[in-house]
């Protein structure tokens, strides 16, 4: 699972995913893109860990996204970290009979997860707030 969320709105654009690498995450970032609309007239700054995948080095990245690194050992900063405890709730204490039937309650938790109910969760009080051109 793969989430990138907007905290002081609750906005998120999920990706579920089998497992993660650097051209994976580079593919995950470009379709990001298409799909917020980030290019000249939109830029987005995502805040990231410092997982190997996210690495700048050698990660191509797309036109209106700037990434961001948080400091090493600080998951407590990372807003979609928070994202984590919504996601699992449905199927916590649950036996699934198949990866399928797993990535299908997910996905479905996803789906249904709105805005209102994941910004407790990612508004920080101390986030800096969205800012639009006029």
């Amino acid at each position: 699972m793969v989430a990138f969320v907007q905290p002081a709105s609750g906005e998120a654009v999920w990706y579920l995913c089998s497992g993660l690498s650097k051209p994976f995450f580079e593919a995950l970032l470009a379709g990001f893109a298409r799909q917020t609309g980030a290019g000249r007239e939109r830029h987005i700054v995502l805040v990231l860990d410092n997982a190997g995948w996210h690495g700048p080095k050698g990660l191509a990245v797309p036109e209106g996204i700037s990434l961001v690194f948080l400091p090493p050992y600080s998951p407590e900063l990372q807003p979609a970290e928070h994202l984590w405890p919504l996601v699992d709730e449905p199927v916590a204490n649950r036996h699934f009979a198949t990866l399928a039937d797993l990535e299908a309650v997910i996905a479905e938790r996803c789906r249904r997860l709105e805005a209102e109910t994941i910004k407790p969760h990612t508004h920080f009080h101390w986030w800096p707030k969205p800012t639009r051109p006029n």
